[in-house]
């Protein structure tokens, strides 16, 4: 509990830093369907800090529990989330390793906890990434979780998406 509340106050004192000098931008994130999206599940405030991109997640209506959150390739949300394609990968690493490693996919981001309500308001840091390199991606919430690796499932076994957004900035 102890380690939560320090990352807890390390992020959040990164979200007061970034929000007094970086651009930032929202991401609405929205249900999959097969024509693109469906009812809103909320939105995501991403901001460049010194530490990396500072993901700000205000979402609801998710099942309790661990979430993949990735950056995929194409900004489209159609086809329950699969016309985006797959993980940003622009050094093609071909690898899930996580958001901390840097021989492996540039759009795998950090885990989203959801809360016993549905909630997901813990912020999350990629520390590869800026607001520029996700800019025309789609940002994909999985059903399941992500153990940042290939196996025993590849890309984490987070399985179908969930949740889309596109940020066209």
């Amino acid at each position: 509990m102890k380690k939560i509340i320090i990352s807890f106050l390390f992020l959040f004192s990164l979200f007061l830093t970034a929000a007094s000098q970086a651009k930032s931008i929202t991401i609405h994130l929205y249900r999959t369907t097969e024509k693109g999206h469906g009812k809103s599940v909320g939105k995501v405030i991403a901001m460049d800090t010194s530490y990396g991109l500072l993901l700000i997640p205000q979402l609801y209506g998710l099942t309790p529990g661990e979430h993949g959150f990735h950056v995929h390739v194409y900004p489209n949300c159609a086809q329950k989330g699969n016309a985006a394609g797959g993980h940003l990968d622009p050094q093609n690493t071909h690898k899930h390793l996580g958001p901390y490693n840097a021989h492996g996919h540039l759009g795998d981001l950090p885990v989203l906890y959801v809360n016993k309500k549905g909630n997901v308001v813990t912020p999350v840091l990629a520390p590869r990434l800026t607001t520029k390199d996700i800019s025309n991606h789609a940002i994909i919430i999985h059903i399941g979780g992500d153990n940042y690796s290939d196996h025993p499932e590849a890309l984490g076994g987070g399985g179908a998406r969930f949740a889309c957004g596109i940020n066209s900035s």
